[in-house]
């Protein structure tokens, strides 16, 4: 399912999981059209360290894993959510080889093999081997796929606002997955976000439209994701650049009021004791 309050000049991420992946990795990352980045979350024995930093010209950055299972260049606290946001503002694509756990876009190869539902959400394409892919469609697959956002995203977009000189502050508001308001509650496990996506896009443009007519606001940039979001992960992104800091701090604040009230977004609540539709509770 798409992220609503997405537009242009974003990173499109796709996961290849599976025997050959990496051969269709190299194979598609030749025929994308921009920066591609490469991220490899598990070791391929048979390639060599040599071969392993032997890049085609159209890959400009490649994360692997050393041999005692630490990222190359990006230390080893990182994990496969943190490089993406970090590649974010930098490149196009970014291919993922091997990972299962990260909630990005998959190719499935050789489902006998994996751990991985084929009939998951977030697998697009399933083949046997990457001999039998058509890598058109995995292109198409990878262009077509949900973007990656990051907050880094939305700053930077905000940024190259033609009146970003008068601009002194950026101010930002970040909603995550909370496991519990009391220790007395149980345990929410993961959210799921339904929305009519172009309704709620128009209504997001909308209330950008309206703050950033506001006087000392520049640029206002709404995003929330939809789908399954795990305890603990990122649901909604406010980014406000205005002149000072008041102005950017109350717009913040009003944009997020106004998107919980006035962007039509279904939330689904799985706890480690039941699930439920919350406006139903409400």
């Amino acid at each position: 399912m798409k992220p609503i309050g997405h537009r242009k000049e974003v990173m499109q991420v796709l996961g290849i999981l599976g025997r050959d992946a990496e051969t269709l990795c190299d194979d598609v990352a030749a025929q994308l059209d921009g920066t591609v980045a490469v991220i490899q979350t598990e070791k391929i024995p048979e390639r060599t360290v040599t071969t392993a930093h032997d890049v085609s010209s159209s890959i400009t950055t490649r994360y692997d894993l050393a041999d005692d299972g630490r990222w190359h260049a990006s230390g080893e606290s990182y994990d496969v959510v943190d490089i993406l946001d970090e590649l974010s503002t930098t490149v196009d694509y970014t291919l993922v080889i091997g990972s299962s756990n990260a909630r990005i876009p998959t190719v499935l190869l050789d489902t006998a093999v994996t751990d991985i539902d084929p009939n998951s959400s977030h697998v697009v394409l399933t083949a046997e081997t990457a001999a039998t892919v058509d890598t058109e469609e995995v292109v198409t697959a990878v262009e077509t796929a949900e973007p990656h956002i990051a907050l880094s995203t939305l700053i930077e977009r905000v940024k190259t606002s033609s009146h970003a000189d008068r601009a002194g502050a950026i101010a930002t508001f970040t909603g995550r997955v909370r496991a519990r308001d009391t220790d007395d509650d149980p345990k929410t496990v993961r959210l799921r976000f339904e929305t009519y996506d172009s309704v709620a896009d128009d209504r997001m443009r909308k209330i950008e439209s309206e703050l950033t007519q506001r006087d000392g606001v520049y640029a206002v940039e709404l995003f929330h994701r939809t789908g399954v979001i795990n305890n603990g992960e990122d649901i909604v992104f406010v980014v406000v650049l205005a002149g000072h800091r008041e102005e950017a701090f109350e717009t913040v604040s009003d944009g997020i009021d106004r998107l919980k009230a006035e962007v039509p977004i279904f939330k689904h609540e799985t706890t480690i004791e039941e699930d439920f539709w919350v406006h139903e509770r409400n």
